[in-house]
């Protein structure tokens, strides 16, 4: 029996865009490295959406009742705070962590609500993590990996309450050359994505072949 990894969130999966001609995006490496006969790959993933996006990904057609579910959102979630990383209005120490916990449990309110549509379709399901950027800038280097530990916390958090299995893409992709650009993985950094679900999916939905 064919099964179906079904890959749902944003561009860390819907990278097909940025990478060069003739190089795989991370649907095209994981097809790669995935037996046919045992796995087919679906990309409901789309380039820009936040977390609430997701329930309209899941809406688009029919669940197949074996798949597993991968799910890499919330960057898109984390850009739209950026600007506070460069606004100059004077604050305190408290005034900064104040807004980032409303930030913090505003984005788990969210991703919260986009597990409660995934799960009741009781499949497997892998979530990832938001990886650091890789912005040329120093200073903005540092503040964006602050602020996106604070998404990474509730992603962390929300995955183990679940007892969901967790791929960190910080861990996954750390090389300049993971990256297309500051925020999208390149045709190496989707191949280091691919391998790390394919490794997920032997650990919590073995292929047929392999029970």
């Amino acid at each position: 029996m064919t099964r179906r990894v079904i890959l749902l969130g944003d561009s860390i999966f819907d990278n097909g865009a940025y990478v060069g001609a003739g190089e795989k995006d991370v649907a095209a490496h994981l097809r790669a490295r995935l037996s046919p006969e045992e796995w087919a790959v679906e990309l409901r993933a789309v380039d820009g959406a936040v977390v609430g996006d997701v329930p309209a990904q899941l809406a688009r057609a029919a669940v197949d009742p074996s798949g597993v579910f991968v799910l890499s959102a919330g960057g898109n979630d984390a850009l739209g705070c950026v600007g506070m990383l460069s606004d100059p209005t004077p604050y305190t120490i408290s005034d900064v962590l104040a807004q980032f916990y409303a930030i913090k449990e505003s984005f788990r309110a969210a991703y919260v609500a986009t597990l409660e549509r995934i799960l009741p379709h009781r499949l497997p399901t892998i979530a990832c993590t938001i990886y650091n950027p890789r912005f040329d800038e120093a200073l903005l280097q540092r503040t964006a990996e602050a602020a996106l530990s604070i998404f990474n916390d509730v992603i962390t958090q929300e995955a183990l309450r679940r007892r969901l299995p967790l791929i960190d893409l910080r861990i996954v992709c750390s090389e300049a050359a993971d990256f297309a650009n500051p925020i999208e993985p390149s045709h190496q950094g989707g191949g280091r994505i691919a391998e790390a679900i394919v490794l997920a999916l032997a650990r919590c939905a073995p292929s047929p072949a392999s029970r």
